[in-house]
């Protein structure tokens, strides 16, 4: 194709340690994202195949419009068989990595096989003049932080990097794939968490990807309105109500708000608010700016929201970025760990050896409920994560995830949908959410489609799951960040104007269920059915609340509703990412 939407894509195969670029499909032209790492499972991969083995594929798909002047849109999608799940698995995440990869024009990375040799490691070098494999076995074992300083020293001051700690190395099904940032120093602190794609990334004997974008500059649009529409949006998204607290000061300061709705869990999610909730709530992180240094910055190039904190300790020196309300949630308040700080030295953790923040916080609050350890130990929990670094079978059971856990200590209480642990947001208080979770191929994910509305009534629930799904796929086929907050008219204004073609809407909302579509077709021939669209039992058995007492009592009809695609309200159209 020619124009502004750039036809190349590379191909790794482990097996034979080969690496090529190809022309970009024609049939994948207005794909991007998650849209385009499910159409690719689908059409390539068998979906009953290990997650580990050699024939699952390993994807790297930034969104459509990355590496363009539209703002905060250069999120990539991380794709593959879920070790976690055993099913379609796409994770989304910021960093340099997207916009980079657009830029040199690769639509798509694509990693297949796996080596003979289960010892060896290797990094992919990507730059505009050649794509190859080099041997990384001097980097084996080593935690992302180490790893990205070390490669600091060998690749240019622009590169970009994608990683995966000890926890991916050892193929635990909690792991992470890490993505540079926006910093000098290029802190391996954006992570695409859910599912285990880390684990698959290590399968395939892949520690580092490293972008080296060069000289290259932004995408050039095909109609030069888009550059007009990107400042129209800027200034009105820069100017625009409700700014505070969120987004200005990330995602950290709203757990007062989810507390006073019953959706902070706390104790392996007995109750739904947490004595402890003024020492967890990010408010007191915005306080520690003022002495200690940090404050909040933007993960990748291009982005208006600024929504990341960077996370000072009390000698002003760096400890993390991006300690958001999942992470403080889910190892905080669901583990009774009382202290924001507590958890900041557990997030730095979690990004190093390569773990997902809310699967590990699930799992150690299974591990806390069945005996294993006391609520509320934080030195204890510091502790355990390093035991997952060492291999040592309760750190292996913890990393990979809160039903391995839970089989492990025979516990009862295991709050998962389809193997992955429910995140922060409640399904008893937010039964629309509840029905995301039973019904997204993903398993239990907020951003497959998070309704916060607990207002709602039994009769909406469905819909307001479907739409909120559509919209969330489009947002993350596209590029842009969901807390850039684009509905789906306006990405369709940015796609017609930067292909210069009419893409209207409705087509836009196409793309979204198309996505879901594809990726409800793979969970099917991976042996999906409708037993397996079930709350964790103990959703429906403990209840949370005040005088109004919640659990989960939807019926199967309502989330089974979901599936059949509804009339499309003009609110499709016009409604923002929760």
């Amino acid at each position: 194709m020619s124009g502004p939407v750039l036809n190349k894509l590379i191909r790794v195969d482990m097996s034979t340690e080969t690496a090529r670029v190809e022309e970009f499909p024609e049939a994948w032209r207005l794909l991007g994202g998650r849209a385009l790492s499910a159409r690719i499972l689908l059409e390539e991969c068998d979906a009953q195949c290990d997650p580990l083995e050699a024939e699952n594929i390993f994807v790297l798909a930034p969104g459509l419009l990355a590496g363009s002047s539209a703002p905060t849109s250069g999120r990539l999608s991380v794709g593959g068989k879920s070790p976690l799940t055993g099913g379609i698995k796409e994770a989304n995440v910021g960093g340099e990595a997207g916009q980079d990869l657009m830029k040199l024009g690769y639509r798509v990375v694509i990693v297949t096989g796996k080596p003979s040799d289960p010892e060896r490691r290797y990094g992919l070098d990507i730059s505009a003049d050649s794509v190859s494999l080099v041997p990384a076995d001097e980097h084996k074992g080593k935690w992302n932080y180490p790893l990205i300083e070390a490669l600091t020293q060998v690749y240019s001051k622009k590169a970009s990097f994608i990683s995966i700690g000890p926890a991916g190395e050892m193929q635990l099904a909690g792991a992470s794939v890490a993505c540079s940032d926006h910093s000098q120093n290029r802190h391996p602190a954006r992570h695409a968490g859910r599912g285990g794609l880390g684990a698959v990334m290590g399968s395939k004997g892949l520690k580092y990807v490293a972008i080296e974008p060069g000289s290259a500059a932004s995408r050039k649009p095909a109609d030069k309105q888009f550059f007009q529409l990107s400042k129209k949006y800027t200034r009105e998204f820069v100017a625009g109500p409700g700014q505070e607290p969120f987004p200005k000061w990330g995602t950290s300061v709203i757990c007062e708000e989810a507390n006073s709705i019953y959706t902070f869990p706390y104790k392996n999610r007995v109750e739904g608010r947490s004595p402890d909730v003024e020492t967890l709530d990010g408010m007191r992180i915005v306080e520690s700016f003022e002495t200690r240094g940090g404050g909040m910055h933007n993960c990748l190039t291009g982005c208006i929201v600024k929504c990341s904190n960077i996370v000072h300790d009390a000698n002003g020196e760096y400890k993390t970025s991006g300690l958001e309300f999942e992470t403080l949630t889910m190892l905080g308040s669901n583990c009774a760990i009382a202290n924001w700080e507590d958890v900041a030295d557990l997030d730095r953790l979690c990004d190093d050896i390569g773990l997902d923040t809310i699967e590990t916080g699930a799992a150690v609050a299974v591990y806390m409920d069945a005996g294993g350890m006391e609520f509320g130990d934080a030195e204890g929990t510091k502790q355990l994560l390093r035991e997952i670094a060492e291999g040592t079978e309760i750190g292996r059971a913890i990393g990979n995830g809160a039903a391995a856990v839970g089989r492990a200590k025979q516990h009862h209480r295991v709050p998962t949908v389809k193997g992955q642990a429910i995140p922060a947001w409640d399904p008893r208080p937010l039964k629309a959410a509840g029905v995301t979770y039973c019904t997204s191929a993903m398993g239990a994910d907020h951003t497959a489609g998070l309704i916060v509305d607990p207002g709602q009534a039994p009769e909406e629930f469905a819909q307001a799951s479907q739409e909120s799904q559509i919209l969330n796929a489009a947002v993350d086929a596209s590029g842009f960040c969901q807390f850039l907050m684009p509905n789906i008219e306006e990405i369709g204004e940015f796609y017609s104007s930067f292909l210069g073609e009419e893409v209207t809407r409705e087509a836009i909302a196409d793309m979204g269920w198309q996505c879901m579509e594809d990726e409800w077709e793979f969970n099917r021939r991976a042996g999906f059915g409708p037993e397996d669209d079930k709350m964790a039992p103990c959703m429906a058995e403990d209840a949370i609340g005040g005088e109004t007492l919640f659990v989960w009592d939807v019926p199967d009809e309502i989330v089974a509703a979901a599936y059949e695609r509804f009339e499309p309200r003009d609110e499709l159209f016009t409604a923002r990412p929760s």
